[in-house]
């Protein structure tokens, strides 16, 4: 496609330059450009592209879109000024990649918890009516049976489209992503035509970088204010802001809960370390998930189902079968001590209460529980001493350490989490900063029958990021190593 056709699909304010020639290719990394290809100059939290541009055309740019126009313009350039370049790359991608998200039915699901469970739960069920899907998540992602790298929980617009473009050409007929709060805000979705959105649910998480928990909401919910009238709005009714998600909405609205009124009604039935029994409008269904929390994933993955046309038996029938995902509610038994080890992504305050909550629930009156958790580095740091509190209040024992500390002090992190904690509630805490001793202990110190570890906060991830270093480092692994 030409540059001069390419630009009309995006509102500008002026363009320079001869704009007649095929375009090779759309980048908004400068160091991923090649000859003939248009670099786009975004403005970014700790970057800014324009500084770039210079190297883009050294790398063999022909075109540049901009906010801001370069000091020096280069004649055998073409430039093209915006108001936001990130929309402009959304939009310029959508269509040099021909519209892949037109010719797939893309799924979006938000929310602060639970967005991983059920885009993995989606993938897997369409598969198992004998249909290629693709999947976008924070664990993984996949074009059908091919599994991509995953960097981000929503990929930048370029990346997407690429993505959603190599899926439609494998035969994908489905496709299902994390849509987060960051992508919204940064307007990494703009161009994608969604069939459908899901809300799960909202709790307190990225108020580093949002500011306030109302403009988290709101970009959450302004997923759900641009999707077209002929989409569906999947929202979670028991949480205080599923409805406030789909108040402006044009999309059909489908309600999902365990408590209030809704079209997809669950009850639980019995909820144990084997699974949950779950009572789905009039239906009974075993599934192979544990905890109430994952009762709502698996009435979001039924809803959207049912909302895309499928079979309600046989769409149960498959979810019996689909198991837990990475890092989520993983266990590890160790038969001869009879003590179980689980790992968990909780990371948020409402993760890790579920969690801990959901082992209250299902373990017997003499267990105990020893949690492992700690925070991560440059994030939000007003989290830190409810995680802490959560953890000592639903716990025998908690051991805080390290999780990805990223440019800080674990240490100092540590500090942050134990403010206000009294001096009876720190008599149940240990404070070990190397999180492979951590676990050890947690191991050591369970000695008897029936009790119980949770390692939280890190779920799949098989690294530990300190000092802009990602260093090998796997929970399940090493907590299988100590304990069996």
């Amino acid at each position: 496609m030409k540059w001069s056709d390419l630009i009309n699909t995006i509102k500008f304010f002026e363009k320079k330059g001869n704009a007649e020639f095929e375009v090779q290719g759309v980048e908004l990394d400068s160091r991923m450009i090649n000859e003939g290809y248009i670099f786009i100059a975004a403005k970014g939290i700790t970057s800014d592209g324009h500084e770039y541009i210079d190297r883009a055309i050294a790398s063999g740019a022909l075109g540049i879109v901009c906010t801001e126009w370069p000091s020096k313009l280069n004649e055998a350039i073409s430039y093209v000024q915006v108001e936001d370049s990130i929309i402009a790359a959304g939009l310029l991608a959508d269509t040099f990649y021909d519209h892949p998200s037109r010719h797939l039915k893309l799924i979006g699901v938000t929310g602060t918890n639970g967005k991983t469970t059920t885009v993995t739960m989606l993938y897997r069920l369409v598969k198992a009516f004998g249909y290629k899907a693709g999947l976008l998540s924070t664990v993984r992602n996949y074009i059908h049976d091919q599994e991509v790298y995953a960097t981000h929980t929503t990929p930048d617009a370029i990346r997407i489209n690429e993505l959603l473009a190599r899926m439609v050409a494998a035969g994908c007929a489905y496709a299902f992503m994390e849509v987060s709060s960051h992508a919204m805000k940064q307007n990494r979705v703009a161009g994608l035509q969604f069939s459908g959105g899901v809300f799960s649910n909202l709790t307190h998480d990225h108020l580093d970088y949002h500011g306030s928990f109302k403009d988290y909401r709101d970009c959450k919910k302004l997923f759900f204010d641009r999707m077209p009238k002929d989409a569906f709005a999947i929202t979670n009714v028991d949480d205080r802001n599923g409805m406030v998600m789909v108040q402006n909405t044009k999309s059909r609205i489908i309600l999902y809960g365990l408590k209030q009124l809704a079209q997809i009604k669950g009850k639980i039935k019995a909820n144990t370390l084997q699974g949950l029994i779950l009572d789905i409008n009039g239906s009974e269904v075993h599934s192979r998930l544990v905890g109430a929390f994952n009762a709502y994933n698996f009435l979001a993955v039924y809803s959207t189902a049912i909302a895309l046309g499928f079979d309600s038996l046989e769409t149960l029938a498959h979810m019996s079968q689909i198991t837990p995902v990475d890092g989520r509610f993983d266990t590890i038994y160790n038969e001869y001590k009879k003590i179980l080890g689980i790992v968990d992504y909780a990371h948020t305050p409402d993760a890790l209460e579920n969690v801990l909550d959901t082992i209250k629930e299902l373990k017997s009156r003499e267990s105990r529980v020893y949690t492992v958790v700690g925070c991560g580095g440059d994030r939000d740091r007003t989290k830190r001493p409810i995680m802490a509190q959560i953890a000592i209040q639903k716990s025998d024992v908690v051991i805080l350490t390290a999780d990805n500390p990223r440019s800080e002090d674990p240490n100092d992190i540590l500090d942050e989490m134990i403010v206000g904690l009294t001096a009876e509630e720190q008599k149940k805490m240990i404070r070990q900063v190397d999180r492979r001793e951590a676990i050890r202990s947690a191991v050591m110190l369970a000695n008897r029958p029936g009790d119980i570890i949770l390692v939280a906060g890190k779920g799949h991830e098989n690294y530990q990021e300190i000092k802009g270093k990602r260093f090998p480092f796997d929970d399940k692994n090493i907590l299988k190593e100590v304990l069996i």
